[in-house]
């Protein structure tokens, strides 16, 4: 492990992932994390929980991770590649909290979507994870896939993606820490990861 993108969901994270690939890193992004990990991440989020060793198992192989559930877990990942740098991806709060309503939003009106995660056994499994990650967030708790309390609780919501930006950067260990926008472009990124900057311009 090399990068740990810290950042919340809607920061920039699909770029970040295309970024770090173009960079060559092995990324793992949200379903990755749920494809390769979810029987991991179920024990980690659930009333049994894990330990630094489960973060050393899974990703041991893996160069970077971004997006939810690690973003929740950069300190206990960190423990466990201690030789990581940490990336906060950061968002005007008020675009971040628009994007991320008009995805869950776009969740809630795809049935069939909503219709797989009942019928279909990775499906279930997928819904169970992903309930696990939005409770886990702000503590809302999902009774099923067409439940819209991951987004009803917007005080709550935007509460815990303050305190989870404050608090990576009070508690990061010095050097280790880039708060970084992506539309800073490659520059900062390099810089802070050693690496030449592209010949392309920054993904979007």
């Amino acid at each position: 492990m090399k990068v740990i993108v810290a950042g919340y969901s809607k920061t920039g994270t699909k770029s970040m992932v295309v970024a770090l690939n173009q960079l060559g890193y092995n990324v793992y992004d949200f379903f990755d994390h749920f494809w390769y990990h979810g029987d991991k991440w179920e024990k980690l989020l659930s009333n049994r929980g894990g330990s630094i060793e489960d973060f050393k198992e899974m990703y041991q192989s893996v160069d970077a991770v971004t997006d939810c559930p690690p973003n929740i877990f950069w300190e206990e990942i960190l423990q466990a590649f201690p030789d990581a740098k940490v990336i906060l991806t950061t968002r005007d709060e008020e675009q971040w909290y628009k994007s991320l309503l008009k995805q869950m939003q776009a969740f809630l009106n795809n049935y069939i979507y909503g219709f797989m995660q009942i019928v279909s056994p990775t499906g279930r499994k997928y819904f169970t994870f992903f309930r696990n990650v939005v409770r886990s967030l702000w503590g809302s708790d999902m009774r099923h896939p067409r439940d819209s309390c991951a987004v009803d609780n917007q005080m709550m919501i935007r509460k815990a993606f303050r305190q989870h930006g404050k608090y990576c950067e009070q508690n990061c260990p010095p050097g280790k820490l880039l708060v970084y926008d992506v539309r800073q472009g490659w520059a900062p990124l390099c810089k802070f990861l050693g690496k030449e900057i592209p010949d392309k311009p920054f993904p979007s």
